[in-house]
């Protein structure tokens, strides 16, 4: 996986973190769409670590 990649990775894991921070934050989050959103970032990492 070449540098630019993984940037490109790296930069979309960082706004779902960003994302599922602000979802957390409201009263009455969206406990679906935070699944979601994790599920996501966690697919991230994996694909940044080499899994």
């Amino acid at each position: 996986m070449d540098k630019a990649h993984v940037e490109a990775i790296s930069s979309k894991h960082a706004a779902l973190h960003a994302q599922i921070d602000a979802e957390e934050a409201r009263v009455h989050p969206d406990d679906d769409l935070l699944a979601r959103l994790k599920k996501e970032k966690l697919r991230l990492k994996d694909a940044m670590v080499g899994h």
